[in-house]
């Protein structure tokens, strides 16, 4: 990619108009231009070609498709690819184009699952993400989201997008907001909002806002239905407790096509007794919602130890029981990298993969 451009993936057909007014081309190029991006999914302005060569290349002086291929990625024996993308500078947040992020994609017979990153490091520092011990380096751009699908070599294959990848997306809303706007916008990608789930551990404020404008499913990463143990696994929760995230989702309609989940992680001994599923019963009460119990996959220097196969079972079924639809999700990629975070950390490590 030429450095100093701007980006023209993720930008509205309107603001494409814009572009090309200020370019002095008609205003209906900039509707060509959104074709060739989000139908066509071209590399570069010169594959525009219905778009004269003179205009062409005034909007290569100013402009660039922003498209960038993964530089490394791994291989599970079961089919999962978790990729490893460049992003590019971010105004003010920091970000170089020395850092990376994870795009990991997830085949399962016919669905194949995307789960993609919107932040390099992330400020919530939960004590079980490897994400979290990177620190806070950066926010994505519109345009660094949506290359992750957009250059992903099993684009073809996507059926959903999970927004579960690194960093927490109410905390770069803006730039979340815009990604599935142009996934789901008749003029982009026309993906219905229903194949698309977006995760918070909760925001106060973000959240609401997030729901108010979104009709993606979302996802709350809870690990614990109580206050104090979920502070110390989670440092969010003392900004937003799980009761008013909780009690926020309760004032939403989920009985339709909109979901809402619930991701836990289960942790032998903690947070995987039968006192926590009769807690997270009370919690839910009342709200149409699933729970997903999710295996622990370790990271350095975290002594947390995984939950049996047993104990899942059993909290699943209690839950179940009682009507709070349950899971457990199958573990993918444990072969390679497979907890978020760890494949970048080693790049940016310099650790031989």
């Amino acid at each position: 990619m030429d450095d100093g451009k701007h980006v023209l993936m993720g930008m509205t057909t309107a603001a494409l108009r814009e572009v090309a007014l200020s370019l002095g081309m008609p205003a209906f190029t900039g509707g060509q231009i959104a074709r060739w991006l989000y139908q066509q999914h071209v590399g570069s302005i010169d594959e525009m070609t219905n778009i004269s060569k003179r205009n062409r290349e005034r909007l290569k002086e100013q402009y660039t498709v922003g498209a960038m291929a993964p530089i490394d990625c791994q291989r599970s024996k079961d089919g999962t690819v978790k990729y490893l993308f460049p992003v590019r500078t971010s105004g003010d947040s920091g970000l170089s184009r020395e850092h990376y992020v994870e795009t990991v994609f997830i085949p399962d017979g016919d669905r194949g699952t995307l789960c993609v990153s919107c932040q390099v490091g992330c400020k919530m520092n939960c004590l079980f993400c490897q994400t979290g011990k990177q620190g806070w380096q950066g926010n994505l751009t519109v345009g660094d989201i949506l290359n992750q699908i957009y250059s992903l070599p099993e684009r073809d294959l996507l059926t959903n997008i999970v927004f579960m990848g690194q960093g927490e997306p109410m905390d770069n809303l803006d730039a979340v907001l815009q990604a599935t706007e142009r996934l789901t916008a008749d003029d982009g990608y026309q993906w219905s909002p229903r194949r698309i789930t977006v995760s918070s551990v909760g925001i106060r404020g973000k959240l609401k806002r997030f729901l108010d404008e979104s009709q993606c499913h979302v996802a709350i990463s809870m690990h614990s239905p109580r206050h104090e143990q979920r502070q110390q696994l989670m440092p969010a929760e003392g900004q937003m407790t799980i009761e008013e995230v909780v009690a926020l989702l309760k004032q939403y309609d989920f009985s339709h096509q909109r979901r809402c989940s619930f991701e836990y992680i289960c942790f032998s001994g903690l947070n995987d007794t039968l006192a926590h599923a009769r807690d997270i019963v009370r919690l839910v009460a009342g709200l149409d919602c699933r729970v997903n119990l999710i295996r622990f996959h370790a990271i350095p220097g975290v002594d947390l130890p995984a939950a049996d196969e047993q104990h899942m079972e059993r909290m699943r079924d209690f839950l179940t029981a009682r009507g709070v639809f349950t899971t457990i999700r199958a573990s993918r990629g444990e072969d390679i990298f497979a907890a978020c975070g760890l494949l970048s950390t080693a790049k940016q490590q310099g650790i031989t993969l």
